[in-house]
């Protein structure tokens, strides 16, 4: 009998995965679901990316890059965060990847020895300590309150610090909870000294102020981002991680090994998403904030709590502790009873429990039916 090892026994599952994989149960026995669960663009991928794909094919870039991708990508990608941000970047300083949770594997292997630590916020994406420990290392996790707006606390996060602190992990605009770290918040963070992860993927989601970019405030930064929230780009696998200097080398040799390069002709179309697409992505942005005004507004008249509104990404995580204390086991009732299918809050950490996760990344048409429906099962709520 062939045996599994620890590592592939012990990985918690991703729970919304479950949720959808339920859900398409359901579906094929003829139920209907709303599916407010998983965080991916409804929308399909805008033209211009798609027609730089079609002509990328047909010239044939269909071959390896380099492993750290397109220089004609990298200079856009620093380009973008000139514009956005007034930050200079040299080309050198970014590798392209297969998405972003290849970078993520790839930045933690890079930084972290066996035992040491990376401090994460609780509630925090799912996969955050899953990758952490994957490599050895140990999720160092710091409380993030509701009624903070799940933002750090700097004392606290000071006093999490020990001797194998080798960085901190941030996500701003966050998932799951859709709020984002203050100019403030980010400063205090790069003045600890310590090297800083931040996971800027759902950057260009924001629909009060602006997200700002830890590379504003500090150079010692690993930053995280890519194609599939901001561009509705998912199954494209497309990321990229942007490294201190004179970090390259570590982290590309890794790249040259576990994954060789980025597909050929996506880094073609990723190059027509930063330079095409601004018009294609503000209606994007105008559709998602009127799908978030409706749900905060319908969630809160079914009596979940909402103490700070979430301002980006797609995500609402609505306080239900009046309903149970089990988020997992609420939610999938909701979805058994109800054909509404969405998040558990403990997917996100022990922080977020009694919470559920909503995500807007759906039509304002089915996101009314799921608040229509979920009105009816509150109603015979026991």
């Amino acid at each position: 009998m062939v045996m599994i090892s620890d590592r592939a026994r012990d990985i918690p599952p991703f729970i919304v995965m479950d949720v959808m994989e339920r859900a398409q149960e359901l579906e094929r026995l003829g139920k209907s679901v709303v599916h407010l669960e998983v965080g991916e663009p409804d929308f399909d991928t805008p033209a211009p990316i798609k027609e730089a794909a079609i002509k990328a094919l047909a010239d044939g870039f269909t071959h390896y890059t380099s492993s750290l991708g397109l220089p004609e990508l990298r200079e856009a990608i620093c380009e973008y965060y000139e514009n956005e941000y007034k930050v200079h970047l040299t080309p050198d300083r970014i590798l392209v990847t297969s998405g972003t949770s290849p970078a993520m594997l790839l930045v933690f292997s890079t930084l972290l020895n066996p035992g040491e630590e990376v401090i994460i916020s609780d509630p925090h994406y799912a996969c955050y300590p899953n990758f952490i420990r994957y490599v050895g290392g140990v999720p160092r996790k710091v409380l993030v309150r509701e009624q903070d707006g799940f933002r750090f606390s700097i004392d606290e996060l000071k006093s999490a610090i020990t001797a194998k602190t080798k960085a901190i992990m941030i996500n701003s605009p966050s998932n799951p909870t859709g709020n984002i770290l203050f100019e403030e918040d980010l400063h205090r963070i790069a003045d600890l000294g310590l090297p800083v992860v931040s996971d800027e993927i759902y950057h260009g989601l924001v629909y009060e102020g602006k997200a700002q970019s830890i590379l504003k405030y500090s150079d010692q930064a690993f930053v995280i981002n890519g194609f599939s929230k901001l561009y509705a780009m998912t199954g494209w696998r497309l990321g990229y991680v942007i490294v201190p200097p004179g970090m390259m080398r570590g982290i590309q040799k890794l790249q040259q090994n576990l994954f060789i390069c980025a597909a050929a002709f996506a880094q073609k179309a990723a190059v027509a998403a930063l330079t095409q697409c601004d018009e294609h992505v503000r209606n994007m942005v105008n559709t998602y904030d009127t799908r978030r005004r409706f749900l905060i507004r319908s969630l809160r008249e079914l009596g979940f709590g909402i103490t700070v509104e979430p301002v980006g990404a797609f995500y609402v995580l609505a306080n239900a502790k009046h309903l149970s204390a089990d988020s997992y086991r609420l939610a999938f009732d909701i979805l058994e009873k109800a054909n509404v299918a969405i998040t558990p809050g403990i997917d996100f950490g022990q922080g977020a429990e009694g919470y559920l996760r909503f995500s807007y990344a759906s039509s304002i048409e089915h996101i009314e039916e799921g608040m229509h429906r979920l009105k009816s099962y509150l109603d015979t709520f026991v």
